[in-house]
């Protein structure tokens, strides 16, 4: 029996691109993930740097950052965590630990905490350097929850 090379490619390629496409998700994810916590960091380093007076406090600067955390922390981000995608998975492309989806939903309340303070500090950081400090803490609080428990230190 002689095998088409046609019907031989279609087979294999049905076989071989869900696994490809799986492996790409994960892959795609962490990358979104990745990208969406440089933009957090970008704007909380920028409000952490005034609250330390590394940068000097801008009202409107402030206000800008605080509202971009703000909306970065009620982005739905769950596509970006897919089973797979933790530093067991993927070692050397995320340090996102395998707990973070060991404990869901238990680290939903990590990220209620990062919602919280950030809408507090989005609502207080034009008004001045005293606002701004008062507010800072608990954002540093909730980035440093899951930091601690579902971030491992190297790749």
């Amino acid at each position: 029996m002689r095998i088409q090379p046609l019907a031989l490619v279609a087979a294999l390629t049905t076989v071989a691109l869900p696994a490809i496409a799986v492996a790409d998700a994960a892959d795609d994810a962490i990358k979104a993930r990745q990208g969406y916590y440089q933009m957090v960091k970008h704007n909380a380093g920028m409000l952490f740097g005034m609250a330390k007076g590394d940068i000097a406090y801008d009202a409107e600067m402030a206000n800008t950052h605080a509202g971009n955390l703000s909306a970065l922390a009620n982005l739905n981000t769950g596509s970006m965590w897919p089973q797979g995608s933790d530093k067991a998975s993927k070692p050397g492309k995320t340090r996102a630990l395998p707990v973070a989806w060991e404990t869901f939903p238990a680290i939903m309340e990590k990220q209620d905490a990062f919602v919280k303070a950030s809408g507090a500090l989005a609502a207080n950081a034009g008004g001045g350097l005293d606002a701004l400090r008062a507010n800072i803490g608990p954002l540093g609080a909730s980035c440093k929850g899951c930091h601690d428990t579902y971030r491992a230190k190297e790749f």
